[in-house]
């Protein structure tokens, strides 16, 4: 009797622990706890699909999400530019100009001649296709180093900042310890030279000769006309064909067909008439007794010699394709004093 009673009194607790417990539960985790812990309106619970256990969502309503953002799709990705640290190769094309190069790589025309001074020497008629250039990163220009070079004497000689040199990646330098070997090629950023003028003058009596340009240079010591100062058209065309004037090309290139005249700028004397040595073909160069002289080169046919008398407007010869040249045209320059001048000052 005394075990059934103490059974009873067992269960009777257990059942009381198993009865808090569901309270408990409840209370925690039941339906009205879990509505209240939303913040959206309550969701029916999905009844089984087809007998395969997936839950049937609500209904889409574009109305209840018309504030959401909408993607649209689009399959063309932008690759963004990365800028270029090295010298980039270019394979000149025919067509190809070091102006319309230097646009082609937003750089100045300048710095595709102080990078590339080994093919084209400061000279922008040296262009021929099948070159290839250094294109630098950025204006500047393409130094070797020399033995006895530092950073602080190559910047200076290049009218620049040792920073620009020191904080250019590509030229790879550690600024606490920047080591260059002898002969190294290195990139110096807004750096700047003059260009190496290869028509350099010698003054014989009273006007200049030009032997340093080639066999057609004629021996000096003449006499005779002055210009007058006002300016005649050297050509027939007045269009500008290929290289205008800039600092690396001393002159305009003036359009040409072939059979058509070269005509004198000014009263003067001629002092070279023949062949160039120096890429201006033949050429035919008249001193005008005041400091003035004018060029006229690539021709075809030179019509007039050495120490000749000429009135402005007067026939020199023909315009022509000879020496470095990529089709006809006339090369006109003037200088005053040996220095050249931009004849657009004039005309």
């Amino acid at each position: 009797m005394v075990q059934k009673r103490f059974l009873w009194i067992g269960s009777g607790i257990l059942l009381l622990a198993l009865a808090a417990g569901g309270v408990w539960a409840w209370r925690t985790y039941g339906p009205a706890r879990t509505a209240a812990a939303s913040d959206g309106p309550p969701v029916t619970a999905a009844s089984p699909s087809g007998g395969n256990g997936l839950a049937t969502l609500p209904d889409y309503s574009a109305q209840a999400n018309d504030t959401l953002i909408r993607r649209t799709i689009d399959v063309h990705t932008v690759r963004p530019e990365r800028p270029t640290e090295g010298i980039t190769p270019y394979t000149v094309e025919r067509g190809d100009s070091v102006f319309s190069i230097a646009t082609k790589f937003q750089i100045k025309p300048e710095t595709i001649l102080w990078g590339n001074f080994d093919t084209l020497e400061d000279d922008p008629e040296l262009l021929r296709p099948g070159q290839v250039l250094n294109i630098l990163p950025v204006n500047g220009l393409y130094y070797k180093w020399q033995e006895g070079d530092t950073v602080e004497k190559v910047a200076q000689e290049f009218d620049t900042t040792p920073e620009e040199i020191l904080s250019w990646p590509g030229n790879n330098l550690n600024p606490l310890d920047p080591k260059v070997l002898t002969g190294d090629w290195v990139i110096v950023p807004g750096g700047s030279r003059p260009f190496k003028d290869w028509a350099a003058p010698v003054m014989i009596g009273k006007r200049y000769s030009f032997p340093s340009l080639g066999p057609g240079a004629c021996p000096g010591g003449y006499d005779g006309p002055v210009g007058s100062g006002n300016w005649m058209w050297p050509g027939w065309f007045t269009t500008i064909s290929g290289n205008d004037y800039w600092d690396g090309h001393p002159g305009i290139d003036i359009a040409a067909a072939p059979g058509t005249g070269v005509y004198a700028a000014d009263a003067g004397v001629v002092v070279f008439a023949g062949w160039s040595t120096r890429g201006y073909g033949y050429l035919v160069i008249i001193d005008h007794g005041n400091s003035w002289v004018t060029f006229y080169a690539h021709m075809d046919q030179v019509n007039v010699g050495c120490g000749q008398r000429v009135g402005g407007g007067s026939s020199l010869g023909l315009a022509g394709n000879t020496g470095n040249s990529t089709g006809y045209h006339i090369h006109f320059e003037m200088r005053y004093g040996g220095t050249p001048v931009n004849p657009h000052l004039y005309y």
